[in-house]
């Protein structure tokens, strides 16, 4: 196409970059709705956690509190947490645990009747995960 004396036309073509844009902006959009669904699934998991945690009076020695662990283990949907086996400075026993995941409100009451029968007992609190 030859052009004489004037500038040959130019077509303008469409820049790559508006291409690039709408690749990116689904990637993004896949990734964030994907890391949505992915927290709501490991919050709903968390959701269904309970744990009931038995303190002490203080001075109350690992022996006792063994023994109360052990006589209120029998409260059906309240499963005593499983005790640390590695033998550090942090395993020593400071409050119980229990799992409550699945107990109903009469199985909590039932545990904490258990749990008042001993004077060594203070008190029971209800946590889900996150609580302080």
């Amino acid at each position: 196409m030859a052009c004489p004396r004037k500038l040959c036309p130019v077509h303008r073509s469409r820049p790559l970059r508006t291409a690039w844009r709408g690749t990116a902006a689904i990637l993004l959009l896949t990734g964030g709705l994907l890391a949505t669904v992915t927290g709501c699934a490991k919050f709903d998991a968390a959701l269904g956690q309970q744990e009931a945690v038995v303190q002490f009076k203080n001075g109350t020695p690992d022996s006792t509190r063994l023994h109360v662990r052990t006589a209120c283990s029998h409260v059906p949907q309240a499963t005593p947490e499983a005790l640390p086996t590695d033998h550090r400075a942090s395993d020593l026993l400071y409050n119980v645990r229990y799992r409550v995941d699945n107990a109903s409100n009469a199985q909590l009451a039932e545990l904490e009747q258990c749990l008042q029968k001993y004077p060594s007992v203070v008190g029971i609190d209800i946590q889900t995960p996150g609580d302080s």
